[in-house]
């Protein structure tokens, strides 16, 4: 991955993460973090990769974000300023839910 590209996706990555967190009411105890960013060389299309806790309000927050999908793509074109925006995908980071899993057994 280019030097530029890292750039983009960490750009992409830092604001969707404030847009989220400032313009998105989830419901009280549901948090979303971004994971991570890949958007591909010709800058047409970007998933954003998501953690949702508590893992049981996976589909609410997936839907959530699917909602407010055009409205985060509309403010994050005003303030990036990029000749093409990507269109924005959110992808649940299944990554962590195997280690949330094993938590949550030796908890119980």
């Amino acid at each position: 991955m280019s030097e530029r590209m890292r750039k983009v996706n960490s750009v992409i990555k830092r604001e969707v993460s404030e847009l989220i967190t400032k313009n998105i009411d989830f419901k009280p105890n549901v948090f979303v973090t971004i994971s991570k960013v890949d958007t591909t060389n010709d800058l047409r299309y970007t998933r954003i990769f998501v953690r949702v806790f508590p893992y049981m309000n996976i589909d609410y927050a997936m839907k959530t974000l699917e909602h407010e999908r055009v409205a985060i793509q509309k403010i994050l074109h005003k303030q990036l300023h990029l000749k093409i925006l990507p269109k924005m995908s959110f992808i649940h980071d299944k990554t962590g839910d195997d280690v949330d899993e094993i938590e949550q057994l030796l908890q119980e």
